[in-house]
């Protein structure tokens, strides 16, 4: 069995592309770029409550940095570092070979290197710290969101929800859709472009990670806003296809998760940059909504024009789920 630092430097060494010193000393060497600020972020797997015990290790690996890049794009900031700490049952290699192999097609989908990190024995945990840089000031936090500016979304989230569901055998998938919502859980495309295009136009931004109404509870709580979610706008038809349920497809969006997506307040008055940019980028993003000057209160809106409350509920891992 091989030991831990010849798993280190079979699997876990690669050359280094914008670092000065990277695996093999007590501290790695990163030198940020003139009037930049560093943006830090962690999130960490754990087996059986991120991911179920038998994912496919390569799908794994890409998520396992998939989930950090995402945070950084959701600060307009761009991803250049990683350190990775796991904790591993066994130096099983036929699992850490394809683990590290997702792991660095995502370094390199997004040019990040792997610059250190630690392994040890215990159960499967894999935990990313990752950096990236912003030209100082241009972060976009979730504190800028302001009444009167019109809510967002990229993509169509829901898709992971859907594909959970279907693993879990509570609904079945449409065969043409089941792989896109498989996809969607397992190999999550973290919006870096959208998110570095939209410095100097978002005034508020997160990635959904825990159901896009929770999520919208962290911008409306630090705004200090409400807002208004127009039912019609949620693109909810490529959900309702793929399990053919209008009730399931309004979970799966509003609160399912784990699809990373953007959501983004932006004023009213720079929507035709934003469908421009979504022409751009060849990404659908959706107006969903508006801020409100009602802090903390969440409305929806239906079809026929009534406006309800809506009580805020995303995951919560020492919770209850929506």
């Amino acid at each position: 069995m091989p030991s831990e630092f010849a798993l280190i430097r079979r699997h876990f060494t690669r050359p280094a592309r914008h670092t000065d010193l990277a695996v093999g000393d007590d501290a790695a060497l990163i030198r940020p770029r003139p009037g930049m600020q560093l943006a830090i972020s962690t999130d960490m797997l754990v087996a059986g409550t991120h991911f179920f015990a038998d994912t496919d290790p390569k799908d794994l690996g890409w998520k396992t940095l998939a989930v950090n890049v995402s945070d950084l794009a959701a600060m307009g900031a761009e991803p250049r570092w990683v350190v990775l700490a796991a904790s591993l049952p066994s130096a099983d290699e036929g699992w850490i070979a394809p683990f590290a192999e997702g792991f660095f097609a995502c370094c390199e989908a997004f040019g990040v290197d792997a610059i250190g990190g630690d392994t040890t024995r215990g159960p499967l945990n894999l935990c990313p710290t990752i950096f990236g840089e912003v030209p100082f000031g241009q972060a976009v936090t979730r504190s800028g969101g302001r009444a009167g500016d019109e809510l967002w979304v990229s993509g169509a989230p829901g898709r992971a929800a859907l594909g959970l569901a279907h693993l879990k055998s509570e609904i079945r998938l449409a065969t043409d859709w089941r792989d896109d919502c498989l996809a969607a859980l397992h190999r999550p495309q973290p919006r870096v472009a959208l998110g570095l295009a939209l410095r100097g136009l978002a005034t508020a931004m997160l990635d959904v990670s825990d159901g896009l109404l929770g999520d919208l509870d962290h911008i409306l709580e630090l705004s200090g806003v409400g807002a208004e979610v127009d039912e019609a706008a949620l693109p909810l038809a490529p959900l309702i296809a793929a399990c053919g349920d209008p009730a399931r497809a309004f979970q799966a969006c509003t609160a399912g998760g784990d699809d990373y997506e953007l959501l983004f307040a932006a004023p009213a008055e720079r929507r035709a940059d934003l469908l421009a940019l979504s022409a751009r980028l060849k990404l659908p993003l959706h107006c969903i909504g508006r801020l409100t000057n009602q802090p903390g209160r969440l409305q929806l809106r239906h079809a026929n024009g009534q406006l309800d409350d809506l009580a805020v509920r995303g995951y919560d891992h020492f919770g209850r789920t929506p």
